[in-house]
């Protein structure tokens, strides 16, 4: 029988459910609001962001159902087919931690370079899902998103890294 040992108070784990609960909430108001049709289309994937960050900083609090959540989530916040950001959420976010799973030691340039290429994952997924669905979609309209994506990760990196394990 092991002892658990008690770390100092300087040392304690953080508990990031208030923080998970709180980043959700801010991203949820960040991608319904309402913006300039010009600057509008430079939105971030506030929310893709934030599921990526804690499905893979926080892998024992966030994994594939909590991506599947926020994916439905997310499909009712946009009024998206229900299921679409779901399947596209669960799918990046299983084949990122496939992908990461003997690696643990994550540098920011890293999660970088896997945040890149999930968001244009997630773009492509979307832009197949949609011909397929037969809804018009133009990728020359959907590069702008991934840019700023991209360009918001180090920002939504260095105000919730503090909760990383």
């Amino acid at each position: 029988m092991q002892i658990a040992k008690k770390l100092p108070s300087n040392q304690q784990r953080k508990d990031p459910f208030l923080i998970i609960v709180l980043s959700i909430v801010i991203a949820s108001v960040l991608v319904v609001y309402p913006l300039n049709y010009s600057v509008a289309a430079w939105r971030p994937l506030f929310m893709l962001l934030v599921v990526l960050f804690w499905g893979l900083c926080q892998p024992n609090w966030c994994g594939v159902w909590f991506a599947f959540g926020m994916g439905l989530y997310t499909d009712l916040l946009l009024d998206a087919p229900l299921g679409l950001n779901a399947l596209s959420y669960v799918l990046i976010v299983f084949i990122a931690r496939y992908f990461i799973r003997e690696k643990r030691i994550l540098t920011f340039a890293n999660l970088w370079v896997i945040v890149a290429l999930a968001c244009l994952a997630h773009m492509l997924f979307i832009h197949v899902a949609q011909v397929m669905g037969g809804i018009p979609f133009s990728i020359a309209r959907h590069w702008m998103p991934l840019l700023s994506s991209v360009l918001f990760w180090p920002i939504l990196y260095y105000l919730l890294k503090r909760w990383r394990i």
